[in-house]
């Protein structure tokens, strides 16, 4: 195949609807807009949102709550997902996203309590749940938490 011999798939172009070009076309003279009015003009039309003039949804719900902008977001682990690290292991943060258990590190790691844990390790996170803590630690691992 040569770049000249390259065609889109069937159907998945369509024509562009040519506008004013006379009455046969069936877009001619208003193109299709209709006679007068805000929607008719150039430039015409309302904003997203805009419901002439009556009080627009958005503003008739009640607000509720806030968003704190200084929250932490942590990458969640429980500890059942730790048994697949041999015994003896440094669980990090960097070490669980190159293995693909997290995809994100956001604000640090947090491990918690769900599942059991069979594995000796040693684990290193921002956060540690006290059931988490105490899987780890009865396993035979140690816990440190830093940050």
């Amino acid at each position: 195949m040569k770049l000249h011999e390259l065609k889109p798939a069937e159907n998945s172009r369509k024509a562009v609807k040519r506008l004013g070009r006379g009455p046969g076309s069936g877009t001619g003279k208003t193109s299709g807009k209709g006679h007068k009015g805000q929607k008719a003009r150039s430039g015409g039309g309302v904003r997203p949102g805009f419901e002439g003039g009556q009080m627009p949804l958005f503003r008739r719900i009640p607000k509720r709550g806030f968003t704190n902008i200084f929250a932490k977001e942590y990458a969640i682990v429980n500890v059942a997902d730790l048994n697949k690290f041999e015994d003896g292991t440094v669980i990090t943060a960097e070490l669980l996203k190159e293995t693909g258990v997290i995809s994100k590190i956001n604000d640090g790691l947090k491990v918690l309590g769900n599942g059991t844990l069979e594995k000796k390790l040693e684990v290193k996170a921002a956060k540690v749940s006290k059931a988490a803590q105490q899987k780890i630690e009865e396993a035979g691992g140690k816990v440190e938490v830093a940050g």
